[in-house]
C-alpha cells in the first residue's frame, strides 16, 4: 500500500472548490484493544471519540453515514471462557452495539492456519443470531493460502445459510486474503496492536461516475478520477488529522475503494465509461483505470483502496449478474487488477462445503499470487434453487438471482 505522509505544505481546501460530485464517508472505524473485564468502559470512550470525529467531518462538508468500532480477533478476549460464556458475552456486545448505534466488527476466527478452528464454529453461530456482529477467517497471508482456513470458512459459510434468517447472515462475513490490519470496510476488519486509532472509508461511486463520464480514454479517464478523489481526500485527510489532535487518537488512513450504495453504482460508473454493460469487453480496462487512480491519490491509504465490485450492493451489478454479463469466473478475473475478490453474490442454497471451499480457495490463491488483499462474501439461501430470487432485507442489498457455482 502507498503511505504518503501528511504534510502542511497543502493549501486549504474547503467544499466549495470541490467539484459538484462528492463522496460520503461510508465508516469511520475505530480500533480498539478490547479487555473483557472493562469492555464497557473502552467502547464508551471509542464512541466518545467516534461521535467528536462525526461532527468535525460533517463540519468539513461531508455526511457520515456510519459509526463503526473494529476489536482484536475475538478469540483473544474470549478465551478462558466455555462455549455458552462465550456466546453469552458476544451477544451482550451485539446488544450494546444495537443500543449505542454502532456497528461491531470482532475480528477474525482464524488468523494462521496453525490457529485453533473452533472459534469459527463460535463465529458461525455468533453471526447466525447476531444483529450487529461481523466477522471473518483469514484464508491467506505472506506465508500463502491457509487451507485449513478456507475449508474453515466454507463450513462456516454453509452453517449460517442454514441458521440465520433469510440465510442473510453471511453479509457479516468475509474470508479475507492478505486484508491488512486497520482496514475500516466491513466485514474484513480486524487489528493487532494497541488499538487508539480510526481510519476511513469512503463512498464514492458517484465521484467515479462523474470522471470517467467525461471521457473515453483511459489515461484520460484515471488522471480526471485521481483529480477529484485527491481534492476530496486531501480534505477529508485534513479534518482527520484535526480529529487526531483533538483526541489524542491515532489517523490510521483512508481506505478510497469506492464503495457503492444501490443506486449510487459503480456499475454504472463504468458503463458510462465503455458505453457498454459490465462484462463487456472494456470492463477490464475501466477497472484497471480505476484502481490505478485510487493508488495515484496522495494521502494516506487504508485497507484495501482498490476497486470493489459487490455484486448484491449495486443495483446496476446486480442486474448484470442477474442477466449473466457477469459470475464468479469473471469477478475473479476482474481482481487481476483491482480489489474485488468475489463480493455479495448469491448462490443457490444447495451449493456444498466442498464448492464453496473451491471458489474460497480460487480467490485465496489469486491473492497470493499478486500480492494483494481480496475477500469473499458468499450468499448460499437455504432452500432456494438456481433462478429464483433472493428475499433479503437490509437498507444495504438489492436482491438478485441465484446461481449455483458454475453458471
Amino acid at each position: 500500500m502507498l503511505l504518503a505522509s501528511i504534510t502542511t505544505s497543502r493549501p486549504a481546501l474547503t467544499p466549495a472548490s470541490l467539484p459538484p460530485a462528492k463522496p460520503r464517508i461510508r465508516a469511520v472505524t475505530a480500533f480498539v484493544k478490547l479487555d473483557r473485564e472493562h469492555h464497557e468502559e473502552q467502547i464508551h470512550a471509542a464512541l466518545g471519540m467516534l461521535r467528536q470525529a462525526k461532527g468535525v467531518f460533517e463540519r468539513a462538508g461531508y455526511e457520515v453515514e456510519s459509526i463503526r468500532i473494529t476489536t482484536q480477533p475475538f478469540p483473544e478476549y474470549t478465551r478462558g471462557l466455555a462455549r455458552p460464556e462465550a456466546l453469552a458475552f458476544l451477544g451482550a456486545y451485539d446488544a450494546l452495539a444495537q443500543r449505542e448505534g454502532f456497528d461491531a466488527a470482532i475480528g477474525p476466527a482464524m488468523l494462521a492456519d496453525g490457529d485453533d478452528p473452533a472459534p469459527v464454529d463460535l463465529l458461525a453461530e455468533a453471526l447466525s443470531a447476531s444483529k450487529s456482529l461481523e466477522g471473518s477467517v483469514v484464508v491467506a497471508g505472506e506465508d500463502g493460502v491457509h487451507w485449513k482456513a478456507v475449508r474453515a470458512a466454507a463450513r462456516l459459510v454453509k452453517y449460517v445459510s442454514v441458521h440465520s434468517p433469510r440465510s442473510q447472515g453471511n453479509f457479516s462475513f468475509a474470508a479475507t486474503a492478505l486484508v491488512p490490519p486497520l482496514t475500516p470496510f466491513y466485514p474484513g476488519s480486524y487489528h493487532t496492536g494497541e488499538g487508539r486509532a480510526f481510519a476511513l472509508g469512503l463512498e464514492s461511486a458517484n465521484v467515479v461516475a462523474e470522471a470517467l463520464g467525461s471521457t473515453r480514454d483511459p489515461n484520460q479517464a484515471r488522471a480526471a478520477l485521481r483529480d477529484a478523489l485527491t481534492l476530496h481526500a486531501r480534505a477529508i485527510e485534513q479534518a482527520a488529522v484535526e480529529v487526531e489532535k483533538q483526541t489524542g487518537w491515532t489517523y490510521a488512513g483512508i481506505d478510497l475503494s469506492p464503495a457503492p450504495l444501490k443506486d449510487v453504482s459503480i456499475g454504472g460508473a463504468i458503463e458510462r465509461f465503455t458505453g457498454r454493460p459490465v462484462g463487456a469487453p472494456g470492463t477490464m480496462t475501466a477497472a484497471a483505470a480505476i484502481t490505478g487512480a485510487l493508488r495515484d491519490v496522495p494521502v494516506k491509504h487504508a485497507g484495501y483502496s482498490g476497486l470493489m465490485l459487490p455484486v448484491l450492493e449495486d443495483s446496476v451489478l446486480a442486474r448484470r449478474w442477474n442477466e449473466g454479463a457477469i459470475g464468479v469466473d469473471s469477478l475473479l478475473a476482474y481482481s487481476a487488477v483491482c480489489g474485488t475478490g468475489i463480493d455479495v453474490v448469491p448462490l443457490a442454497g444447495s451449493v456444498t462445503e466442498e464448492e464453496l471451499a473451491a471458489m474460497i480457495g480460487d480467490m485465496a490463491t489469486l491473492a497470493v499470487k499478486w500480492h494483494k488483499p481480496l475477500s469473499a462474501r458468499l450468499l448460499p439461501v437455504e432452500g432456494k434453487a438456481a433462478g429464483e430470487m433472493t428475499g433479503f432485507d437490509d437498507p444495504f442489498l438489492v436482491n438478485a438471482r441465484l446461481r449455483d457455482m458454475v453458471r
